[in-house]
């Protein structure tokens, strides 16, 4: 049986927000068993504030979560890491409201991880088994979630720009799957959209350090990680959302054209709808890193 998990040492590192521009210092810390992912504003006197999607707050370019005014926002690449690295029970230290984007991606994550090691607790992990469907749509956006003896995330995208275009994503992830094909995905934007963006408070910290910004025909500081970067960005993005279960999910999710505002919506419902899940202690069936199946519709060029 499969047991609950923390880290082995505290680590930490630094960095500027992405829409803040605001330095900040962030530090794991082990955890004991049932605690979860909790963040911790060190800055306001060790305020905790629990990763569960009864805390989002806010999900229009990022996934912030709020409780009693206190803010932490853009979680989603970190909690993609933690989730796929089947970490159970930590503290996220956190000396600002945002946390670093560091290079746009959730690499960097996954090496603080490697550096922390995992310990095994005394505690069997807790697992959120779907045994019915849901499914619901806004407009061209669809999400769902099905049955499955893993856990499979298929992600569909497209974007009206010559570099992009129709991307389509499929996987069953672990922790070497994530590491090796959607991790080192970074987070993308563009500079038409720049200005807007600004006035609206937003990526104040943006860079071409921690993001892949296009103009109207290419990348302005390629070369891509991969020829569907983007497409695998927003499957990491889709997971950091989905860890907000609170446990590990056997399930198959598939999401079109969706953005945090549906990942974080299939999350409440689901949890709201005991009829489609139950919990278990049963894990599922191991699988090999082969299992991994990357598509794309449309190949892209890996411009810089």
């Amino acid at each position: 049986m499969p047991y609950q998990t923390t880290i082995q040492r505290p680590v930490e590192i630094e960095g500027v927000g992405l829409h803040t521009a605001v330095a900040s210092r962030l530090r794991l810390v082990p955890a004991p068993a049932d605690t979860g992912i909790v963040f911790r504003r060190v800055d306001l006197e060790n305020f905790e504030i629990e990763a569960h999607v009864r805390n989002v707050a806010r999900v229009s370019y990022a996934t912030s979560l709020l409780k009693q005014s206190v803010l932490i926002s853009t979680t989603e690449h970190l909690l993609a890491a933690l989730y796929c690295c089947a970490i159970d029970n930590v503290y996220v230290e956190l000396d600002a409201l945002e946390l670093p984007i560091l290079d746009g991606s959730s690499a960097p994550f996954i090496d603080l991880l490697a550096e922390a090691g995992t310990r095994r607790l005394r505690r069997l992990r807790r697992y959120i088994r779907v045994v019915k469907p849901l499914e619901f749509e806004d407009g061209d956006r669809r999400i769902g979630i099905y049955p499955a003896n893993e856990f499979r995330v298929q992600c569909f995208v497209d974007y009206d720009h010559p570099l992009i275009g129709p991307q389509d994503i499929e996987l069953t992830v672990d922790r070497e799957i994530f590491s090796r094909e959607l991790a080192p995905a970074r987070t993308f934007g563009f500079v038409k959209d720049f200005a807007a963006l600004q006035e609206m408070g937003l990526i104040r910290g943006g860079s071409l350090a921690n993001a892949l910004v296009l103009d109207d025909t290419s990348v302005m500081n390629g070369p891509l990680r991969f020829p569907d970067e983007f497409g695998r960005h927003k499957a990491l993005d889709l997971i950091g959302d989905l860890a907000l279960v609170g446990r590990p999910l056997q399930a198959r999710i598939v999401a079109h054209k969706a953005g945090h505002a549906l990942h974080t919506q299939l999350v409440t419902r689901l949890l709201d709808d005991h009829s489609r899940w139950i919990e278990t202690t049963e894990a599922p069936a191991a699988q090999a890193s082969t299992a991994a199946t990357v598509r794309t519709s449309a190949p892209v060029s890996a411009a810089s």
